[in-house]
């Protein structure tokens, strides 16, 4: 089988999420990696990605020195992987999929509804994927459960409760670090903080184990640390086009919590529960019956959670694998294959639309209010 060629925009040397996509795009061998344009400072960036592997003229200084580089390429890439900071995630994704490549972006797809519903377009116009990276909808044990949801194994489903809250910004002074000031920076992290940075993945997991997507929703935010401009906290409350209740918590001064990312799934006959710090094992319960522990690649799974699982029952599976997940559904799609599950770029702008909402709701005094986007209305 032919190898699809990849390349990255961001995720430099330093970068959290760079080497998980590294990882992760090759370790099934469906894609080479081949440019690359990996950091803001274009000398940095030309070196970092040589040392990587790259050739020479393949090592772009920027993203639009990238785009020029490869478009009329008889070899040019088939994917592109945006992971820059979140204002220049619009621009990138819109040039890349107007020159007919295929695009994975990091969240949030976009920074405002409107320009997340000219990328929905755009990808239907053009016939290119445009995915999102909600890497977590990946894990073998989350596909497990929207596969048991979706087969009615635990009845109707009357509740969601989701968390993405740990403690790692609880600092006060932590304001002089790059890596943690951005987020809480309009300029750079758009109109909200932790909910479009974390909550959004905890929001998207529950729409996605249900099979269901928000309708209305209602917040309350709050800035803990003083010089804070955007929200550290979080709590917000939503209802689902099937009615179901949905709670989510997300946080940066949750002190005690790590990672802090897990969901519930109550329904009339059977609930669920996972954990991402304890990815390989999703919890059972049937209406009056006992807990059962359900494995990670033990017999018995349901299909689309069956064929993510790579290694041995009891052998742990990470984030990087999840990552690996994503380009295993991409490179299916690129290929023509279907694919159940891949984040779209619908999901991102569904996505985007909830963290406005959210928005206009705390700004209310948690007023519920609409968190669709208007073309999906």
């Amino acid at each position: 089988m032919t190898k699809l060629r990849w390349g990255m925009i961001g995720g430099g040397e330093g970068s959290q999420i760079g080497p998980a996509h590294r990882l992760g795009a090759q370790a099934d061998g469906n894609f080479s990696f081949e440019a690359a344009a990996l950091d803001v400072d274009p000398e940095k960036g030309r070196a970092y990605a040589q040392s990587l592997g790259i050739a020479p003229d393949r090592a772009y200084g920027n993203w639009q020195e990238m785009l020029a580089g490869e478009k009329d390429r008889p070899d040019r890439i088939d994917l592109v992987t945006v992971a820059t900071p979140n204002a220049t995630h619009f621009e990138i994704t819109k040039a890349f999929l107007d020159a007919g490549f295929h695009v994975l972006c990091e969240k949030p797809m976009t920074m405002t509804v409107e320009e997340g519903e000219e990328i929905v377009r755009l990808a239907e116009s053009t016939g290119r994927i445009c995915a999102v990276n909600y890497c977590y909808s990946a894990y073998p044990m989350v596909r497990q459960m929207r596969a048991m949801v979706a087969k009615g194994e635990i009845g109707a489903v009357r509740c969601v409760v989701a968390n993405f809250s740990h403690g790692h910004h609880a600092a006060g002074d932590d304001d002089a670090n790059p890596r943690v000031r951005w987020r809480y920076d309009p300029a750079q992290a758009g109109v909200s903080g932790q909910m479009a940075d974390c909550g959004i993945h905890a929001l998207h997991l529950a729409s996605f184990i249900l099979g269901d997507e928000v309708r209305s929703l209602s917040a309350d935010f709050a800035s803990t640390v003083s010089a804070r401009v955007l929200e550290d906290d979080a709590m917000v409350n939503f209802r689902t086009e099937k009615g179901t209740v949905g709670r989510l918590w997300t946080s940066t001064i949750a002190l005690g919590r790590m990672h802090g990312l897990d969901i519930q799934v109550f329904g009339e006959t059977g609930g669920l529960r996972w954990a991402s710090e304890q990815p390989n094992q999703a919890y059972y319960q049937r209406l009056g019956g006992r807990v059962e522990i359900m494995e990670k690649a033990e017999s018995g799974l349901h299909t689309d959670a069956a064929r993510l699982c790579r290694v041995a029952i009891a052998h742990p599976e990470g984030f990087p694998l999840a990552v690996a997940n994503i380009y295993v559904d991409l490179a299916a799609r690129i290929r023509g294959e279907a694919r159940d599950g891949l984040p779209s770029a619908a999901d991102g702008l569904r996505s985007m639309a909830a963290v406005h909402a959210a928005v206009d709701s705390a700004r209310h005094e948690g007023a519920w209010v609409d968190a669709r986007p208007p073309m999906f209305r």
